[in-house]
């Protein structure tokens, strides 16, 4: 028992009642993951938790020191850094800080202050002067490190000496600890570290987007900026134990570890744009409310994905011209479970699965490294051309089948329906499941409501574009005017300074085109209503085929929203001229 009141993440063992379950993360990481996102899943999870926790319980309390020899070693390097940090504190000249108060600077009106290392920097003077110009301000308020760690140019002496020169005091110790050590006792306690300048639409399971100016910086997004949509808690997954199923040919099941799918099967490489359904989503509910995740522009984003073709695969597995007699779908299944066991799961037609011309992956690597955990790792299905929701991450297991997937979200959710119904007389079964997604483009920068000095002489407006299916987009159209008169942007769909893709082979356009035009500012003008509008090689034109405002398109999950999007933007006359 003394080991046990010497082991702090096991100090709190008793009779067992809820709330000492939310304080005890120990035991929570042996009992497994209880939650899950839906207000269902935590009523089963109240009526279940006793018998589950005592086994977690039993279990623990059966098994050997080990778990007792971790907690006594992590609470001996907490006491450690605990006395580190106070060190600093007792021998610094600075003044102490707690993190609210790093927080409440945040602005050039209230100063700009960071943390780096435990230490609190007041960098208000020194925004102007950073090349990265105000991209800065993302990390207001908040630590250097995770910025620090994407950009390794900053990992230099002078940049340190130079910070070093704005050091205005230390952070709390109590604060840098909870910078540093943040557990808790639920079942997303273990999901992956994530950047702090995405913008967290939901936190458990984490949802979030990266600032849209972010967005048209890359032509390929880098990973941690990439859009994070989650349904469930990240499963933790042994690449070493892995193995995936392939099931309903005529070959019997197969398994594949995560090295089998690596040596047996040819490596290809596709770049491809993922989007939510539910990208744009804020628009809608600024029209009505809706069911989902307020999304703004950036649920969507780019990268490079390699892995083994599905039609390899399958083929592998037995798949012939009497299997597509028969077949008409292929689901997947992934790793990440309810409380029920149920997993996450999807669905896509058969034709687009074996197509030699689908580039359907089993995708094991992203933008040239593993998996991150956020999207999959080991191993995930990325369907380009189609809506994310069918990109399963975490893959466990193929089924070729007759049938579509029976899951929630193929049957239930990540379907479109007329502005005039509602969830009285909502039928799902009425509309097919969304695929293929329709034309899309936005503006990235400026931001809605930003202002622009009249002495620029000019505005740039960024954006991006892309369209579901394969389709290219061929045209973008920027207006300053909200729609009066319009002008081309210019495309790229590579990154600056790099030549040109090559032609992209007809209905394989899998990746965005990024947008930009550089237009005088009217001269009588005090505010610009910007808006763009792309087209595609098909001609699905939003101004023909789609309404210019969102009312038309509204529906009750706020899906497929994809009107021209508008920005407005302040004219600031020159204080000269007043």
């Amino acid at each position: 028992m003394l080991l046990l009141r010497r082991c702090h993440s096991l100090t709190r063992f008793g009779p067992l009642s809820t709330q000492r379950l939310q304080v005890a993360p120990a035991v929570a990481s042996c009992a497994g993951r209880l939650w899950s996102s839906s207000s269902e899943d935590q009523r089963s999870y109240q009526r279940t938790h006793g018998p589950i926790w005592r086994h977690g319980l039993a279990g623990l309390l059966a098994g050997t020191g080990a778990v007792l020899a971790y907690g006594l070693h992590h609470h001996k390097a907490e006491q450690e850094e605990t006395i580190r940090v106070q060190a600093i504190e007792k021998t610094s000249s600075f003044p102490i800080f707690s993190q609210e108060e790093v927080t409440s600077h945040r602005s050039l009106e209230d100063g700009v202050w960071v943390t780096y290392k435990g230490g609190v920097y007041d960098i208000t003077e020194f925004v102007a002067m950073h090349p990265g110009g105000d991209k800065i301000m993302l990390a207001a308020g908040g630590a250097l490190e995770p910025f620090w760690a994407l950009y390794a140019v900053h990992n230099q002496e002078h940049v340190l000496e130079m910070l070093s020169e704005y050091k205005v005091g230390e952070l709390s110790a109590e604060d840098l600890k909870k910078q540093k050590n943040i557990q808790t006792s639920d079942p997303y306690s273990s999901d992956p570290e994530r950047h702090p300048v995405l913008h967290i639409n939901n936190l458990k399971p984490f949802n979030a987007e990266p600032p849209p100016e972010i967005l048209s910086d890359s032509f390929i997004t880098p990973s941690a900026f990439f859009f994070k949509r989650n349904h469930l808690p990240v499963p933790p997954v042994d690449p070493a134990s892995y193995q995936l199923m392939v099931e309903g040919l005529p070959g019997g099941v197969l398994t594949l570890s995560l090295e089998e799918l690596k040596t047996r099967f040819p490596k290809h490489t596709v770049t491809a744009t993922l989007q939510c359904a539910g990208n744009r989503r804020s628009e809608m509910n600024k029209v009505k409310q809706v069911k989902g995740l307020n999304w703004g522009i950036a649920a969507i984003s780019n990268a490079t994905w390699s892995g083994a073709r599905l039609r390899d695969v399958l083929l592998a597995a037995g798949y012939g011209p009497d299997v597509a007699q028969r077949a008409l779908h292929v689901q997947f299944e992934g790793l990440d479970k309810d409380v029920t066991g149920t997993t996450y799961g999807a669905s896509i037609p058969l034709n687009k699965a074996v197509s030699e011309e689908g580039d359907v992956l089993l995708a094991y690597e992203m933008n040239g490294a593993d998996l991150p955990a956020d999207h999959g790792y080991p191993v995930r299905v990325v369907v380009p051309g189609t809506v994310g929701a069918r990109n399963v991450k975490w893959l466990g297991k193929i089924i070729v089948s007759a049938d579509e997937s029976s899951s929630h979200w193929q049957q239930n959710d990540y379907k479109g329906f007329s502005p005039g119904t509602d969830w009285d007389t909502v039928d799902f079964k009425s509309a097919p499941a969304i695929q293929e997604l329709p034309i899309q483009s936005a503006i990235t920068t400026p931001a809605d409501g930003a202002v622009v000095d009249r002495s620029l002489e000019d505005v740039t407006v960024k954006g991006y574009a892309w369209s579901g299916g394969g389709r290219e987009v061929v045209r973008v159209d920027v207006s300053l005017d909200g729609g009066k008169t319009w002008q081309v942007a210019r495309l790229r769909s590579s990154e600056k300074g790099q030549a040109p893709e090559p032609s992209i082979p007809p209905g394989r356009a899998w990746a965005w085109k990024l947008w930009e035009v550089t237009a005088p500012l009217p001269p009588e003008a005090r505010e610009l209503e910007i808006v763009c509008k792309a087209v595609d090689n098909s001609y699905n034109i939003t101004v023909t085929t789609q309404p210019d405002t969102v009312a038309p398109i509204w529906n009750l999950r706020g899906v497929l929203s994809n009107a021209w999007h508008r920005v407005t933007v302040k004219i600031r006359e020159d204080e000269s001229e007043e």
